[in-house]
């Protein structure tokens, strides 16, 4: 299932480089995926986890969304995102989102961007975490 989360942040990333907008049906068929997977036990978490992770998650987009570094629909991503993964994975998670980020902020800032779509960084960093677990 987290293969599927990628390929649909994959989705998200190049309407959000098209368009500077994540479609709605993103966040939606994530979080889907989360309790498709939690109601038929194919994810090791369960529903605590499952409303933890996307309660945390939410938080801090919300933060990010407030100060500015975040658009709604990185936000929405976020938030589904920590409803698959769970509270505990969550912080490894946005280690890789915030590294993959930052490089990507590096290579705007070179290019005399003021800002960018941050959808490339989330799946990076989403990328980048599903390896460093190694094969499941």
């Amino acid at each position: 299932m987290l293969w599927i989360a990628f390929a649909l942040l994959v989705i998200g990333t190049v309407c959000d480089l098209r368009k500077r907008e994540i479609p709605n049906v993103i966040p939606i068929a994530l979080l889907a995926s989360a309790v498709v997977s939690t109601a038929l036990a194919w994810s090791p978490r369960g529903w605590l986890s499952l409303g933890l992770g996307l309660g945390l998650a939410l938080a801090i987009g919300m933060l990010l969304f407030w100060r500015g570094g975040f658009g709604g629909g990185d936000v929405k991503v976020l938030a589904a995102l920590g409803a698959i993964v769970g509270p505990g994975p969550l912080l490894p998670l946005l280690f890789y989102v915030a590294i993959a980020g930052g490089v990507l902020a590096l290579v705007a800032v070179m290019r005399g961007q003021k800002d960018f779509a941050y959808a490339p960084a989330i799946t990076l960093g989403f990328l980048a975490f599903l390896i460093s677990r190694g094969p499941a």
